[in-house]
């Protein structure tokens, strides 16, 4: 009776004693009843893992690397290659195949005279050096002339399901040969063929787009790299219970995302090769630096006064509300009973920190030199 009673209440005034001393609990309690076991008054003592408050020194002006290289003429050249390389021609030729070059094959693979099921192809348009079939083609169709048969052994790799590693005889005869031929580059083709003027145009506008899309991936990594770098500023060990819990959250929002494509584990390790231990450390490498990462932008929601007004809750309560199709009124209701409505508040007081540090963060390079990662400003931004 009475123990069972004990045991009914205790979780009722554990969580009671921690709102009232506003305890910032991250693991269960250890909970010794210190009197009122058999009669009288019940009293008890839990101890509480809390999480650590630190106190940040350095993070005004964080120096973070990013990846972000100004285009080149290299880069550019590429480019425009590739826009005349949409443009090829293939050509007709009589001399021996070379790289790249365009080839109708007649293929015929046998293993002891008999032709084997699948491997055996007319008129098969092939690109020299693409790879697709096996290694080994590549290697002797070079140098080869059209009407000659060329013959070899390869053994099947593991694009050929269950006859991988056996080994095939194969016999191919070179019908038509090709080569590609890229348009000359003049400003008369690019304004034919091409969205721009001329080549000069050409030139600049691609250069201007490339830096414009390396800007943007180095402006999506600041944010990263920020978090990454605040992980480093801190000097305390991550709590073990906070590094658990994160690795289980991400462990299951992964296996969630596996199981949305109809793979769970087993076959995910299977595919890609790797150990699950291997998988585990990772995560926990991941959750350690999300932890103390955490524990930073809290120290700069304290030494900044960063907070989240009741107008950016209420936002935030809408975007829930959104997202998941439920009524406003709804989802704060079940916020404010699940006690989670100050999580929210300072969940989002931690993006703020964020969003302080970002705008505060100096870009470097890999040699630590400082960057200019800013987007150009719109026409529309400079008038206003």
């Amino acid at each position: 009776g009475r123990q069972q009673a004990l045991q009914d209440a205790i979780p009722g005034y554990y969580a009671d004693a921690v709102l009232a001393n506003d305890v910032d609990v991250i693991a269960a309690p250890e909970i010794n009843i210190t009197a009122g076991e058999d009669d009288g008054d019940l009293e008890f003592e839990a101890v509480v893992e809390v999480r650590p408050v630190i106190t940040l020194s350095g993070y005004e002006a964080l120096r973070v690397t990013v990846p972000y290289a100004a285009v080149d003429d290299v880069a550019v050249d590429a480019q425009v290659n590739r826009v005349r390389d949409q443009h090829a021609e293939y050509v007709d030729h009589s001399r021996p195949l070379a790289l790249d070059d365009y080839a109708t094959l007649d293929i015929t693979g046998t293993q002891d005279g008999e032709p084997v099921d699948g491997l055996s192809v007319t008129d098969f348009g092939y690109v020299v050096g693409s790879g697709v079939v096996v290694g080994e083609l590549d290697d002797n169709l070079r140098g080869t002339k059209t009407g000659e048969t060329i013959e070899f052994d390869a053994v099947l790799t593991e694009r050929f399901g269950e006859r991988a590693g056996e080994t095939v005889h194969f016999s191919v005869t070179v019908g038509a040969a090709q080569e590609k031929v890229l348009p000359d580059l003049t400003d008369e083709w690019v304004d034919e063929n091409t969205e721009w003027d001329d080549i000069a145009t050409m030139r600049d506008e691609i250069r201007k787009r490339s830096d414009l899309m390396a800007r943007v991936q180095a402006q999506m990594g600041l944010r990263d790299a920020v978090l990454a770098t605040l992980a480093n500023l801190v000097e305390v060990d991550a709590p073990e219970s906070l590094v658990d819990q994160e690795v289980r959250t991400r462990v299951n929002d992964f296996g969630q995302r596996l199981a949305q494509q109809g793979v769970d584990f087993d076959q995910y390790f299977a595919i890609t090769g790797m150990d699950p231990e291997e998988f585990l450390g990772q995560t926990r490498e991941q959750a350690t630096r999300a932890v103390l990462a955490d524990l930073a932008l809290r120290s700069v929601v304290d030494q900044e006064q960063i907070e989240a007004s009741d107008a950016e809750l209420e936002e935030e309560i809408a975007a829930l509300a959104t997202r998941t199709g439920q009524k406003v009124d709804r989802v704060r209701r079940d916020l404010v009973k699940g006690g989670v409505l100050e999580a929210v508040r300072s969940d989002l007081a931690r993006g703020k920190a964020l969003q302080f540090l970002v705008d505060r963060a100096v870009p470097v390079d890999e040699n630590g030199n400082e960057i200019d990662i800013a987007l150009p400003e719109s026409p529309a931004d400079a008038a206003a």
